[in-house]
């Protein structure tokens, strides 16, 4: 008869691979920003005679005044960068979780409709609608204006489709009623009740949403033409230099300011995760 250590016995090889995979494959994801980091401390001729590197170097200080010394500030441009992100990641996660919050609580007539428009939205690439979308911002003077890139971001047909899948399971709508019946507002029980339900499921959102928010390009270069309203992503894509050299050192710097804040975002929210996106594992 197998005896219970017996099986331990027989887990200990299989527990081992495991452990060393998982290993090589944290090695694997942390090696490029490690790479980035080390070169954003060398100069520009230890990037071109070695462009991986492991260690180091101690031109810092060098690169910082490099990158300073361009046409615009990177420090604003990083302010600029986390005051958007912020408050698009805002906007999207907690419209869109008021808005799947209607959808699941509220029987009406047209929620099924309205779910499939939002569905059909998600479908438009962004690109399509730019031409249109900066006519009408320039119609209502807010080219250059942070707003433009923030309060789109209520209409997040994306994340309402999550909110939704993950609300239809979690959110117990007899204590919505009972919170009714004691008197309690729409606001406030969904500000009281139905968000702290909804904070694995917030929480991964405002990950992707502030990770997209903070990388986009394609719109803010467009609607923010003044040097002192630019954000990282666009400084980045200037460092280009001139036609005999490129400050390669300025670049991976520059580089490094533009990921460390989405890791830090990343490390705070990434307990929610696993929670957030495991929508199948409560049960009634």
């Amino acid at each position: 008869m197998t005896t219970r250590m017996d099986i331990t016995a027989r887990r200990k090889p299989a527990n081992v691979v495991l452990y060393v995979v998982c290993i090589l494959l944290a090695i694997l994801s942390i090696l490029p920003f490690w790479i980035m980091f080390a070169n954003a401390t060398r100069s520009t001729y230890q990037v071109q005679q070695q462009a991986i590197s492991l260690i180091p170097s101690s031109y810092l200080l060098d690169n910082l005044k490099v990158l300073s010394g361009k046409t615009f500030d990177p420090i604003v441009g990083f302010i600029n960068s986390l005051i958007i992100s912020t408050g698009a990641t805002f906007c999207a996660v907690y419209f869109s979780t008021l808005t799947a919050y209607a959808l699941v609580a509220y029987s009406w007539r047209m929620r099924q409709p309205f779910f499939t428009v939002i569905m059909a939205v998600m479908m438009i690439p962004t690109q399509v609608t730019s031409i249109g979308f900066y006519q009408f911002m320039y119609r209502l003077h807010m080219t250059n204006n942070f707003l433009a890139l923030i309060l789109p971001s209520i209409a997040a047909p994306a994340t309402v489709f999550f909110m939704r899948q993950y609300m239809l399971p979690t959110l117990s709508l007899d204590m919505v009623a009972s919170a009714r019946i004691d008197g309690a507002g729409e606001f406030r029980i969904f500000n009281s009740f139905v968000i702290p339900v909804m904070k694995p499921a917030m929480a991964t959102q405002a990950i992707f949403t502030f990770v997209t928010s903070w990388n986009s390009l394609f719109m803010p270069m467009i609607l923010l033409t003044r040097k002192e309203n630019y954000t990282m992503p666009i400084m980045v894509s200037l460092l280009k230099g001139d036609i005999y050299k490129t400050e390669y050192g300025a670049v991976y710097l520059a580089l490094a300011m533009s990921v460390l804040p989405l890791l830090v975002v990343y490390f705070i929210l990434s307990k929610y995760i696993i929670a957030g996106v495991a929508l199948g594992s409560v049960k009634e």
